[in-house]
């Protein structure tokens, strides 16, 4: 594999050019769409948004969201200083979330371009350009350590390819930004764990011997610098509350296990389908379906064709080690012979790391495909699948190859036959890309309506001096943080149940409250509960309508049931 080299003039040559002009379009299109607040806000966002306000605010400087003892805060944290110069709100938690992206758009051109082919490179940025709500929501939304962690998988991959194919002069420093960046990640999101399995592989390729030695000491000490919060605060938790045992619990508290052909149509047929940008929220059709199955077959010929070409290298090498030990005094052979070992080994090193595109998503894949939720609820939990984005350039590789024969002349009918398939399925996809990209451009109005109701609400609770209320989880912390935590809220189930409150001072205030206010989704299961508990009380209350949701001010106290 011939290793590409980047231009020395500082000018883009054309595949460049193009795909600065369409990472800048993905960006601004991004841009609007962060401005706007779309797509909309949901109590999860507002979780991240809380904790910046506070790290912003020198309350608290907590490693892991509020209630969710294993995702970190990176997005948190980021966000915090902007807080500081402009205020809470979703702009400002939602602008690091762009330069992310930018950052991982940039990272994927520079990888498939040294992997790949600079065309292939230009084609993969367009197709990241666009979007559906899926995909961009978990690209330009905080929803924990998805936008973080993508760029820096990539990062780590063009690290561990620079040292294995010795282009960097800096080289304990690079062993010591793998091993940060790493520990980062671990700490961020661990459902990046088989990414960095495979990065680490890679880097083991072509530095084994390196690793033995000072820089794999770099290597170990800026990955505890890394995952140190996680470690710090695991070691001070109470029993029962660090962050395996929290996993282990999420985990056994999950719905019945599901049976084993749910959770693979959940996962191949829905799960990678919606992941990739192909389907609508609502879910995907049966055309939309089958890239699920082409995307195994896809990896396949990807890992078949890396594995193929580390065996290659592997025999020339043997010719090389041969020449290399027959002297004959010829300087100018003997530079040769290195100059060809080098080159070997890059190569090895590049086709290591084509390889660790695919495992990266096979085993995410696999470890999604084995929970209970891709069986049972596969639109909601696809986003755990949206870091595949990362494998990108690996499963187009084999489709463009073959297009890339249907314009050659003199090949046979049947090779030109299978070019122009793969060229079909390329433009297809691009097409079935933008579907879901003008599916969202359209919602925009919608959500722009939810958006400001949602401001309203807030506003009338203000208004009429209510200080603490009741309501659904997808009501209360995105109240909280709308109102700049002016209105506490504790959270109730559809039985009026205590439901998930992710931060106890929020219900504390609430529960201390002379009259607190309750508010629910008009109509829903927990408003027809709390009308019933109304009439059974005796006690008078006010209702607003505010939208689609209603505000009880009930005239003395009153609790929810139990």
């Amino acid at each position: 594999m011939a290793v590409p080299r980047g231009r020395r003039s500082g000018t883009l040559d054309r595949p460049g050019a193009l795909a600065l002009g369409l990472g800048l379009l993905g960006l601004g299109y991004r841009l609007a769409l962060v401005l706007l607040t779309v797509p909309g806000s949901n109590s999860d966002e507002a979780t991240f948004g809380l904790v910046a306000l506070h790290i912003a605010d020198g309350r608290e400087l907590p490693v892991f969201l509020y209630g969710q003892h294993y995702m970190g805060t990176v997005q948190s944290y980021l966000a915090a200083p902007l807080f500081l110069l402009f205020g809470a709100g979703w702009i400002p938690l939602r602008i690091p979330l762009l330069f992310l992206y930018a950052a991982f758009v940039y990272l994927v051109y520079r990888l498939t371009r040294r992997l790949y082919s600079p065309w292939l490179a230009t084609f993969t940025v367009g197709v990241l350009a666009l979007g559906g709500e899926r995909v961009v929501r978990d690209q330009i939304t905080a929803v924990g350590g998805r936008p973080e962690v993508k760029p820096a998988v990539l990062g780590l991959l063009l690290i561990a390819l620079a040292l294995g194919q010795r282009r960097t002069r800096h080289r304990h420093l690079a062993f010591g930004l793998f091993g940060l960046l790493a520990g980062l990640c671990v700490w961020d999101d661990w459902l990046v764990l088989p990414y960095l399995a495979v990065a680490f592989g890679v880097l083991s390729v072509g530095c084994w011997r390196d690793l033995l030695g000072p820089a794999g000491a770099l290597l170990v000490a800026g990955f505890l610098v890394g995952v140190a919060p996680l470690v710090a605060d695991n070691l001070t938790a109470p029993a029962g509350q660090d962050s395996i045992s929290v996993l282990r619990q999420v985990s056994e508290g999950e719905e019945a296990a599901t049976p084993g052909d749910d959770r693979l149509h959940g996962a191949l047929l829905v799960g990678i389908p919606l992941a990739t940008g192909l389907c609508r929220p609502e879910g995907c059709d049966p055309l939309e379906m089958t890239w699920g199955g082409l995307y195994l077959a896809l990896l396949l010929a990807a890992g078949t064709l890396a594995v193929l070409g580390l065996a290659r290298p592997a025999r020339l090498d043997d010719v090389a080690r041969t020449g290399a030990t027959t002297r004959t005094g010829d300087t100018t052979r003997t530079g040769d012979s290195d100059r060809s070992g080098d080159a070997l080994r890059a190569a090895r090193v590049g086709y290591a790391a084509r390889l660790a595109l695919v495992l990266g998503a096979a085993l995410t894949v696999a470890a999604y495909a084995r929970s209970s939720l891709a069986g049972s609820t596969p639109l909601a939990s696809a986003r755990y699948l949206s870091i595949l984005q990362i494998s990108l350039p690996a499963v187009l590789w084999p489709l463009w190859l073959l297009a890339r024969r249907a314009g050659r002349s003199g090949i046979p009918p049947p090779t030109r036959l299978a070019g122009i398939l793969g060229a079909a399925v390329l433009a297809l996809l691009v097409v079935m890309l933008v579907g879901p990209t003008g599916h969202l451009v359209g919602e925009i109005g919608t959500i722009r309506a939810e958006e400001r109701e949602q401001r309203r609400l807030t506003r009338t609770l203000e208004r009429a001096g209510v200080r603490a209320v009741y309501a659904e989880y997808w009501t209360c912390n995105r109240l909280v943080f709308v109102s700049r935590e002016r209105v506490a809220c504790a959270v109730l189930g559809e039985n009026l149940r205590p439901g998930q409150d992710r931060y106890p001072a929020y219900p504390k205030r609430v529960g201390a409250a002379e009259r607190p206010g309750f508010v629910f989704e008009a109509g829903g299961p927990a408003d027809a509960a709390f009308q019933e508990h109304l009439r059974g009380s005796g006690v008078p209350a006010r209702v607003i309508q505010v939208g689609r949701h209603r505000i009880y001010l009930p005239e003395s106290t009153l609790r929810p049931p139990g």
